[in-house]
């Protein structure tokens, strides 16, 4: 039986999961639920956070997409390279990624989309600034490699990926300020799933972004 997968499409930690169980071939039974339906009993016996995405495998249940990720590869991925088990380095660089787009550029992303969703107003120039600096961090890590912990794709640039994508939605990317972080989304973008784990989570996050005005 294939392992469960809850989840809420516009999320990018949703994505996230997806795009990693493509990555390695694993089929999973994806089930998109409603935010309501969380706070159910029954959602909330399988996780009391009431957060997406939740994976049943099994008689185990986990949440948190970096947890989730992680675990897929090393329960059902025929090698290790997007999270690799004995290279104590390479995997400390890639758990570095993931802190950091948990801590500051998931958190900045929702920070700045907020007030937009809420009709409460614009984006205001500190927290677009820092979502730009956020990117600029990004260029940095990409400094030298193709992917963001090295030379090889893992989870984190899946991870970040989902969100990026997002976040440029909003506040764009720009070629001649970030030209690394630029190539490496187009390259993320060009992945053989990309558009099939993306294309309606990011339609449906953008139809939650108001309309300019003409």
């Amino acid at each position: 039986m294939a392992p469960k997968l809850y989840v809420m499409y516009a999320s990018p930690p949703c994505r996230t999961v997806l795009m990693v169980a493509k990555a390695i071939g694993l089929e999973l039974d994806v089930e998109e639920v409603e935010k309501e339906a969380l706070r159910t009993p029954e959602m909330l016996e399988l996780n009391p956070q009431h957060t997406v995405p939740i994976l049943v495998d099994d008689d185990f249940v986990i949440w948190d997409s970096h947890a989730i990720a992680g675990y897929l590869v090393g329960q059902y991925a025929e090698d290790d390279t997007l999270y690799p088990k004995d290279d104590v380095r390479k995997r400390a660089v890639i758990d570095q990624r993931l802190h950091f787009e948990n801590g500051v550029l998931y958190v900045r992303c929702c920070t700045a989309s907020f007030p937009l969703f809420t009709g409460t107003g614009d984006i205001s120039d500190d927290d677009r600034d820092k979502l730009i600096e956020a990117y600029g961090f990004l260029e940095e890590f990409l400094s030298g490699h193709p992917w963001l912990a090295g030379d090889d794709m893992s989870i984190a640039d899946l991870s970040i990926l989902a969100t990026v994508a997002t976040a440029d939605l909003f506040i764009p990317v720009e070629a001649d300020r970030f030209p690394q972080l630029s190539d490496w989304l187009k390259t993320g973008k060009e992945l053989p799933y990309f558009e099939e784990c993306n294309a309606v989570g990011l339609a449906k996050f953008k139809d939650m972004l108001p309309t300019p005005e003409a």
